[in-house]
């Protein structure tokens, strides 16, 4: 008896807000799609505010604590959907939509946008200071780009860097000095937005990892694709409307030297 009497005091102690949360997430579960994990670490929330705007009408966000979004999950009556607990995190996002998976975290590549380095952060990719004119003045810019080894020579007021300088290698840290001249020069080498780190679809019952999307490096790896498949059909003589003209044409040399080959030997039975 005194237990079902703590057990209601405890259910009156929960307060109406979280009730109504964990009701929403649990239609968002049923009623959705797909269901994606980001990562919205070190993320302003300015810059937050505007990725979230982009989004209206392709997918709900929500940042729910986690004892919520896993009592949500347990609720939902879909047990393949508690795969996503271990992904994530407290700096972590939801993405309700009907969107399917790949196309929402593409979605979330494409809202990301530059930013400016900080020192001790690893550089993404080796930073170049190019070649090439700058709108700087001489002044302690000079000695600024000296301290990196950067060649310059004033040109008509302005600074101009003389040889392209790689000022912090991937996976170095970058120093203090490199990320005041890139500020100078309005590098930004890291991008902010949401990162999918997985993402589950409700519909086929699948759950998605590690989800990296590339799309120059898609469409590139498809034209390379492209390019050997059509000479590998022309060689086996697969017949299609890509590979036909040029069956033709390889047929007609075929024949030109069938023909030049039985002259040859005409010629060569008349001498004798």
């Amino acid at each position: 008896m005194a237990d079902k009497k703590q057990a209601k005091k405890s259910e009156r102690t929960i307060p109406k807000r979280k009730i109504n949360e964990v009701k929403q997430l649990i239609d968002n579960i049923k009623s959705k799609k797909t269901i994606l994990v980001a990562s919205i670490k070190n993320i302003p929330a300015s810059q937050f505010q505007e990725i979230g705007k982009k989004l209206r009408g392709k997918a709900i966000v929500k940042v729910p604590k986690k004892n919520l979004m896993f009592r949500s999950i347990d609720a939902s009556g879909n047990s393949e959907i508690a795969k996503l607990k271990e992904y994530i995190q407290d700096s972590s996002a939801i993405l309700f939509s009907d969107l399917d998976a790949f196309d929402l975290a593409a979605e979330l590549v494409r809202n990301k946008s530059p930013a400016k380095a900080k020192a001790g952060q690893e550089a993404p990719n080796d930073i170049e200071i190019e070649a090439g004119p700058t709108s700087l003045v001489p002044g302690p810019a000079i000695s600024e780009l000296g301290a990196l080894g950067i060649q310059i020579q004033i040109d008509k007021g302005k600074i101009n860097i003389k040889e392209p300088k790689i000022i912090a290698k991937k996976g170095e840290k970058i120093s203090q000095q490199a990320v005041d001249i890139m500020s100078k020069l309005e590098i930004k080498p890291f991008t902010i937005g949401f990162v999918p780190i997985a993402a589950f679809d409700s519909k086929e019952g699948k759950l998605y990892t590690d989800i990296k999307i590339d799309r120059e490096g898609t469409l590139e790896e498809l034209k390379i694709a492209y390019s050997k498949a059509l000479a590998f059909a022309v060689e086996m003589a697969y017949t299609s409307q890509d590979t036909i003209k040029l069956l033709i044409v390889k047929a007609a040399g075929h024949e030109r030297a069938l023909i030049n080959l039985q002259s040859s030997e005409n010629k060569t039975e008349g001498g004798n």
